[in-house]
């Protein structure tokens, strides 16, 4: 089925790895032209040529991007707009958590980061882009949320408020701009793991120890918690979010939908 994303251009904050990634190939695939902004370039033009690689006809390109720094995403968005001539569709991947532990006993500069990464970012990025999709009367935003935001997680206090936050902004922000044509979304995963250790940069918390919690005994223990029979993997968010960005979905907003197996239900 022809979802109308052909030629469209889409930014995908963190594009390079695991759930990024994932939204950037499913664009790719209807021939959306993709900009992946990430701080990893290495990681970044992987996905570049693997999204180049299906030869389906839309064109991609490596932005490096500081999502945490405003004037990094300004930048960001200047170089799209010289290059594709238009903004289409923004998704806000950008983020992830640190080490889990007691609130108590986080360090404030590791709070401060976690609330950089998930909350200021998308803050920024809307900003950039929302004049440019007002002005012309469309457009798209996805914000990642989480299953955490929606429930809380053990240990994870923070990340947790902060994909709470993206929840409650998403719905305020499609509210303050339901009359501009502009649609405003939540995708909320659960527990996506990549599938390679080669779909995750350097920078990426699956590289800095996640891959080695989550082994293949610790996904089966949790699914036997759960009652699930897989864990999510990076395609079923960018489905998700492919979906959210086509007309299909044109009667769909400022909602926090769960990508998560039925975990949370809520």
């Amino acid at each position: 089925m022809d979802l109308g994303l052909a030629r469209k251009t889409v930014i995908v904050t963190g594009g390079g790895s695991n759930v990024g990634r994932g939204i950037v190939l499913a664009f790719a695939k209807e021939e959306a032209n993709m900009v992946i902004a990430d701080m990893d370039e290495r990681q970044g033009q992987k996905v570049v040529a693997e999204a180049d690689a299906m030869g389906k006809g839309g064109r991609s390109l490596l932005i490096k991007t500081d999502a945490t720094d405003r004037e990094s995403i300004q930048s960001m968005v200047g170089r799209t707009l010289q290059e594709f001539g238009q903004i289409d569709v923004l998704v806000n991947c950008a983020g992830g958590g640190l080490e889990a532990r007691p609130f108590v006993e986080q360090r404030t500069e590791d709070l401060e980061k976690e609330v950089y990464m998930n909350l200021w970012s998308a803050l920024h990025c809307c900003k950039a882009v929302l004049p440019h999709m007002a002005k012309r009367n469309q457009g798209v935003i996805i914000n990642l949320g989480s299953a955490s935001g929606k429930v809380g997680e053990y240990q994870m206090a923070v990340y947790a408020a902060t994909k709470g936050a993206i929840i409650a902004f998403t719905k305020s922000l499609a509210r303050e701009y339901i009359l501009s044509g502009i649609r405003i979304n939540s995708i909320c995963p659960g527990l996506v793991v990549p599938e390679s250790r080669d779909h995750v940069g350097d920078g990426s918390v699956w590289a800095k120890g996640w891959l080695d919690i989550f082994t293949d005994e610790a996904q089966q223990e949790f699914l036997r918690a759960k009652g699930l029979k897989r864990v999510g993997r990076p395609y079923d968010i960018g489905n998700m979010a492919v979906f959210l960005a086509s007309e299909c979905a044109s009667y769909v907003n400022g909602q926090a939908i769960s990508v998560d197996g039925g975990i949370t239900m809520v």
